[in-house]
């Protein structure tokens, strides 16, 4: 599916749960534009659940990951995004770091997140998987749609033609 963020504004903006995030990221990863149905998880400093989910085989996702903003060390490397791209998840965003940039620059997935650091995360195993997570201004909850280009990022309860 080909969109852009700016044209689903002008389209959908003002009707209820279509949401728009305020633009805190940077994007990284081959694909300056990626949509598919929401996958959540909250995290802090610790991304063994992030390897967990990736691991998934899966069609049209993108994952929404809320590390609670933090910059002392990344959840993504490239690793990791190496095995979202081997698994068909279209895009990852990152409330928080990620490491491995030009790496996953490299790679045809769609990633975008607050900045990077080169620390790995812990793992502990703590975290949860699909509830609502919010940040950017953003309630980001398991099956509603995302759609990101280089203009932002969006939300929608059901899917946007």
């Amino acid at each position: 599916m080909s969109f852009l963020t700016a044209d689903l504004c002008d389209r959908f903006s003002g009707q209820e749960n279509f949401q728009i995030a305020e633009p805190l990221f940077r994007h990284f990863g081959g694909k300056s534009q990626f949509s598919g149905q929401i996958t959540t998880l909250k995290v802090f400093e610790d991304n063994t659940l992030v390897r967990a989910t990736l691991e998934e085989k899966v069609t049209d996702r993108v994952l929404v990951i809320d590390g609670g903003g933090s910059k002392r060390c990344a959840l993504l490397g490239d690793t990791l995004s190496g095995l979202a791209v081997e698994n068909g998840w279209q895009g990852i965003v990152v409330y928080g770091s990620i490491r491995g940039s030009e790496a996953i620059n490299q790679m045809p997935i769609g990633v975008m997140a607050l900045n990077t650091h080169p620390l790995c995360s812990s793992k502990h195993g703590h975290g949860h998987r699909d509830s609502v997570i919010t940040f950017a201004g953003v309630n980001f909850k398991k099956d509603h749609y995302l759609y990101a280009d280089s203009d932002g990022i969006i939300v929608a309860e059901t899917k946007l033609d």
